[in-house]
């Protein structure tokens, strides 16, 4: 599900964790404690102001509803439907974000679980 299980449990929206070389695994959770998400891939991201910094290297800017990584990756959300420049595109409902991928995370207190 990319970046975006992260951005959900940080209440931004976000887009793909994709290093400049090879990417770790996708994680299956995260953990929010304060500003920083813990992913079971063991990439790391802390929010301050508007930037998303991830461990990986990779940094998200949130303007309005869209949203730039310095890798290239970007999204946008309109309601609660979020479309990234990959052609992909998440849905919110409820605690759960469905990826058009087949993907889906599920936030239960501080932790969101991945499928």
């Amino acid at each position: 599900m990319k970046r975006i299980a992260s951005v959900v449990v940080l209440g931004l929206v976000a887009g793909a964790a994709q290093a400049q070389f090879a990417p770790p695994p996708p994680p299956t959770s995260y953990q929010q404690i304060g500003n920083i998400t813990y992913g079971s891939n063991g990439v790391t991201a802390q929010q301050i102001g508007n930037n998303t910094y991830y461990s990986n290297g990779v940094t998200d800017t949130q303007i309005g509803n869209n949203t730039y990584g310095n890798d290239g990756y970007s999204t946008q959300r309109i309601g609660n439907t979020t479309y990234d420049n990959q052609g992909n595109s998440y849905q919110q409902i409820g605690n759960t974000v469905y990826g058009s991928d087949g993907t889906s995370c599920t936030v239960i207190g501080n932790t969101t679980y991945c499928n």
